[in-house]
């Protein structure tokens, strides 16, 4: 049996660890059952190539289990490691790296929000039968990857006074806010992702509405094409908390830059902002269904995600348009908004319980995915000093995931670039995954 922590450190070491486990979007092919050996050494997952060994995913299993991760310890850990190669590589391929005295650092920083020292950490993680090399390596992909997004995209979070502005109004007492977007999303297979990429930045520097409508109507494969890519008022809340901080940055008629999804790149632009006079409910939980229909973006595949929409009316409805086919044709669960994945949580914030979107694909565009919004359940607040940094990184900024007050212009200053910085980092990791071949079981 392996001994947990004692609670006072669990309270925040557990959050420290919980990285986004979104569900990876890479080509995953299932290795056969008798391919397994015993060998903890033996490689049983490849990731573009670099092997996870069993002994890898046993390690982190067990750390993740120490600190009462809630979810399957053996699922997490498995992306987390994905997810670690995929960093890595990229990393190196940039010629980032971290030095071994910034892990030691790393190490400490993140053991002290437990109010323990990294010896202390270690000694614990011990008797759990987790080695210091994986409490290392583990801190070392945290801070690699940090370093990484730094360099790539540290020019362009500058924050404006006009971010300030909006993102005041965003966050004061008593009040919400509501925008008015219209949006793009262009999918492109792998011979035409440079000629889309190319557009989308070109589509990125339009600042006029009619501009960017057209292009919308041209190239966007969302339902809202017909109208040039508008959508109606919506609580600032409701969208993905990856698309938050890049909206609030902009002015009315400015783009976002282009945001990497599987498959596909999406832009926003600003038509207006509103302050309203009562907050919007912040949502600890969505709840939806997701059946997959062959065929992609074809006609048929369409044909029959309209027939499915005509059919049903909630998600349960759902289960009889499923009845006699696989299992795997139908998921549905209840995830928290920055665990569902970014393309996905975009769709999903079109809609309302018992609406249906139908623009998402997987398997390399040759899986349409029909989303239901089943429904929403609203945040209860939380204590402040709870918030801690991401598994494997700094601590969180002075002010970060706080009510910071609307004068206090250093905090929310740093509130606006992390996010923004964590927007861009969520973004190019969505790219990695899917652009990644995995083989493993």
């Amino acid at each position: 049996m392996i001994t947990q922590l004692p609670l006072p450190a669990l309270r925040r070491l557990t959050a420290a660890l919980m990285l986004s486990a979104a569900t990876l979007t890479g080509t995953i092919v299932l290795a056969p059952q008798g391919a397994q050996a015993q060998n903890l050494f033996e490689a049983v997952i490849k990731v573009n190539g670099d092997a996870i060994t069993r002994y890898e995913l046993e390690q982190r299993t067990r750390l993740l289990t120490l600190l009462r991760a809630p979810a399957d310890p053996a699922r997490l850990a498995k992306d987390q490691l994905i997810e670690d190669r995929l960093k890595q590589q990229a990393a190196t391929a940039q010629g980032v790296s971290v030095s071994d005295e910034a892990v030691v650092e790393g190490m400490e920083q993140f053991a002290s929000q437990g109010n323990l020292t990294a010896d202390q950490m270690i000694q614990l993680l011990s008797r759990g039968g987790v080695s210091k090399e994986t409490f290392r390596e583990f801190v070392r992909a945290g801070l690699t990857w940090r370093e990484l997004t730094q360099a790539k995209f540290g020019a362009r979070i500058a924050v404006s006074e006009d971010d300030l502005e909006r993102a005041r109004a965003a966050i004061s007492s008593g009040t919400g806010v509501r925008v008015l977007l219209s949006e793009i999303i262009i999918p492109y297979t792998p011979e035409t992702e440079k000629q889309v990429m190319d557009r989308a930045r070109r589509i990125a520097e339009l600042t006029d509405i009619g501009a960017f409508s057209a292009q919308a109507r041209a190239h966007s494969a969302t339902p809202t094409r017909g109208a040039g890519g508008r959508l109606p008022w919506q609580p600032i809340t409701k969208l993905p908390p990856i698309l938050r901080p890049l909206v609030l940055g902009l002015a009315p008629g400015e783009v976002t830059e282009p945001l990497p999804l599987p498959g596909a790149v999406a832009l926003f632009q600003m038509r207006d902002i509103q302050e309203v006079d009562a907050p919007d409910p912040e949502y600890a939980a969505i709840e939806y269904a997701a059946y997959y229909i062959p065929g992609g973006r074809s006609e048929a595949a369409i044909a029959r995600a309209r027939q499915v929409d005509a059919q049903t009316d909630t998600c349960d409805d759902l289960y009889g348009i499923a009845k006699d086919q696989p299992r795997s044709v139908l998921e549905r669960g209840i995830k928290a908004p920055n665990e569902i994945p970014t393309d996905i949580a975009i769709s999903l914030s079109r809609l309302d319980p018992g609406e249906v979107s139908y623009d998402v694909t997987r398997a390399n565009g040759e899986t349409l995915v029909l989303l239901m919004m089943c429904g929403r359940s609203q945040t209860i607040a939380e204590d402040p000093s709870e918030v801690v940094a991401p598994a494997g990184g700094p601590p969180p900024a002075e002010g970060e995931g706080q009510a910071t007050p609307p004068d206090d212009t250093a905090q929310l200053s740093a509130q606006i670039a992390n996010r923004r910085m964590q927007s861009f980092a969520d973004g190019y990791l969505a790219q990695l995954r899917s652009e990644a071949r995995i083989i493993g079981n």
